[in-house]
């Protein structure tokens, strides 16, 4: 019986980490991707990691923890990435594509307060040094 819900559960990660890898082939822009990796592909490695969790039997053995010690890592540390990911590309300029809805962030006091800073802080270029040494 475990054998079989380990199957099951192990089945559906699998396709689920399928169209996680559709989602990054073939979404139109970086954010839309991230999410497709980081919904769909969190969730189907967590299920087979939760079906190998089962299959291992109802015992609490070193496989059953060592899986579910990877699956509360991935759950942990997905989303923390793409979030990472995502605002490094929306930050460095990064359009979003161009049939996007609603981008929350444009205008932000927040964003405008890094564009002037990263700005500012950038050293001159080698022929902004001469023009102003002249």
């Amino acid at each position: 019986m475990n054998e079989t819900i380990g199957s099951i559960l192990i089945g559906v990660g699998v396709a689920f980490d399928v169209f996680g890898c559709l989602g990054l082939l073939r979404l139109p822009d970086v954010y839309n991707r991230l999410q497709a990796a980081t919904k769909c592909v969190t969730l189907g490695t967590c299920l087979i990691l939760a079906g190998v969790a089962v299959s291992a039997g109802p015992e609490l053995s070193a496989l059953t923890i060592k899986a579910l010690l990877c699956a509360m890592f991935i759950l942990l540390t997905s989303p923390v990435g793409a979030h990472a990911l995502a605002r490094g590309a929306y930050r460095s300029g990064v359009t979003l594509w161009d049939s996007s809805v609603v981008d929350e962030y444009a205008g932000s006091e927040a964003l405008e307060h890094f564009k002037s800073e990263s700005t500012s802080a950038r050293p001159a270029a080698p022929e902004e040094q001469h023009h102003a040494q002249a």
